[in-house]
């Protein structure tokens, strides 16, 4: 018969080291739920915690984000899109979001009423679950690689949304994706960009983004797009900050608004 392993703590209080182990251990023993219980309390406090800091309703997946110290701007575009159709108003009807997990959007914006969405996946989809290979199969969800031509005419989109993409491109290519995002967009394109900052992708998704990701200072974006000739769509983002206060959303990633290519 094997021995069981020998508790140290246990150890300790027979020794008399510490004399008050012991009665905390007999205590928890006869309060087996006690530890559980305080771990429910514990998550239920985290959670509300998150949920009053976003300024809006936080699920478990984006509380599980947040507590691994990445907030994702993919999670975040379904967080905004009452205030993003507050703002944008009629220029929702046509949106191609574009970025990793785009299923997700795509799926939520397809339930909003007069509105018609379609997403571009920068990376593999292996572990797709069967609603997003469905979207591939329909032909609402593409596979490509951004840094090249995008296989759409322009203007073929109202707006286009950019999550969690532009943050893994170096300024190279960066000059020719976000062109190329403005063609294909009629009423502009918004970009939601980590903050300076904010925890690198892990070594187990380099595999997948190639690099980690190089997150940018808004005063580095905005320089960007004056060096690019990229104009910045005041009215929009005017709107979109009046829309957020009304709502009492605070954006946990940058956001930023481009006119289209005329």
């Amino acid at each position: 018969m094997s021995r069981r392993p020998v508790n140290p703590a246990r150890r300790f209080a027979d020794g008399g080291s510490i004399p008050f182990v012991g009665s905390v251990q007999s205590k928890t023993r006869s309060s087996p739920f006690l530890s559980i219980g305080l771990l429910v309390v514990g998550a239920i406090l985290l959670i509300g915690y998150l949920h009053y800091g976003s300024g809006g309703s936080t699920t478990v997946k984006e509380a599980l984000s947040k507590v691994e110290g990445g907030s994702s701007c993919t999670l975040e575009v379904q967080r905004a899109l009452p205030v993003l159709k507050k703002a944008y108003g009629d220029s929702m009807h046509k949106v191609l979001h574009v970025g990793p997990d785009t299923c997700s959007v795509v799926s939520k914006l397809l339930k909003e009423d007069d509105t018609q969405a379609w997403g571009v996946e920068p990376y593999d989809l292996d572990d797709a679950d069967a609603g997003c290979k469905s979207l591939v199969h329909k032909g609402i969800v593409r596979v490509a690689d951004i840094k090249f031509p995008l296989p759409y005419r322009a203007k073929s989109f109202s707006l286009v949304i950019v999550s969690d993409a532009l943050d893994y491109l170096s300024p190279r290519y960066l000059n020719r994706t976000l062109p190329e995002l403005a063609r294909v967009s009629s009423d502009g394109v918004i970009i939601f960009s980590g903050y300076l900052g904010q925890q690198r992708a892990k070594v187990t998704e380099l595999s997948k983004f190639g690099r980690p990701a190089k997150y940018r200072s808004s005063t580095w974006w905005i320089r960007y797009f004056v060096e690019t000739k990229l104009e910045e769509n005041e009215a929009a983002a005017n709107k979109f900050e009046q829309a957020s206060t009304k709502r009492s959303y605070k954006p946990a990633c940058q956001v930023f608004h481009l006119r289209s290519l005329h």
